[in-house]
């Protein structure tokens, strides 16, 4: 199993494992049918992935999957864990600049974002329609893969485009000599955003959009995008 399937996996065997716990020490009234206050928080979406820059020098749209769950305090306030794992794919003109200084007109790659956060929910949420803003932090895990092994023979001027996908530079240009097939990175990283929900059938589920900024400092390529999401909670 690859390295980053085995992650996803964990991720969301742990989150798994933490919502069933929340919904079995939740009081009986919390879990009943049609109760729009529960304690426990659940939810699931599609996210469409937009790399801002300097991100978009190297990526453009992607998509992924966010997961997660938590514990509602009061109506307004909750805490909540998130898993998303984000697709993402070279810009034309990047796959390009790699396959010629690469010498690999075949050449394909990949980028896969994880993050696993810890975050704060406030919600206003009314019998139909609600808001709500949350933000937090955790961990951040970026995995970029070719298609297959390359080697850095011709010289080319260092820029974020090669450090994003792992080649490292002396003196300002891409070393050569360099084998690489994927590369992986991780950091502490933070986000924030706005969501807006919707009942739909009985409650608590609703359905929500949700905008969500993510920041993960690197020192070479910053990872900032942001997710526009599409799913169901309650």
């Amino acid at each position: 199993m690859r390295r980053g399937s085995c992650i996803v996996a964990a991720a969301l065997a742990a989150i798994v494992s933490c919502c069933s716990a929340f919904a079995q020490s939740a009081p009986p009234m919390a879990i009943e049918e049609g109760n729009d206050n529960p304690r426990a928080n659940v939810h699931l979406s599609t996210p469409i992935v937009i790399p801002l820059n300097p991100t978009a020098q190297a990526v453009h749209l992607g998509f992924g999957l966010g997961i997660g769950g938590g514990y509602n305090f009061t109506r307004h306030h909750a805490a909540v864990g998130d898993f998303m794992w984000n697709n993402l794919f070279p810009t034309n003109q990047v796959l390009l600049k790699l396959r010629q200084t690469l010498n690999e007109p075949s050449l394909d790659a990949s980028a896969a974002l994880y993050g696993l956060t810890g975050n704060y929910k406030y919600e206003l949420r009314g019998k139909t329609l609600g808001a709500y803003v949350m933000g937090g932090g955790g961990l951040y895990y970026r995995h970029t893969s070719f298609s297959k092994q390359v080697t850095t023979n011709t010289p080319a001027v260092c820029t974020p485009i090669y450090t994003f996908w792992g080649f490292s530079c002396t003196g300002g240009t891409v070393t050569t000599g360099q084998s690489l097939g994927s590369y992986s990175t991780s950091a502490g990283g933070v986000n924030g955003g706005v969501g807006f929900t919707a009942r739909v059938g009985e409650p608590p589920y609703r359905l929500y959009v949700e905008s969500r900024y993510h920041y993960v400092p690197d020192p070479h390529l910053n990872t900032q995008l942001i997710n526009l999401s599409f799913g169901i909670r309650y």
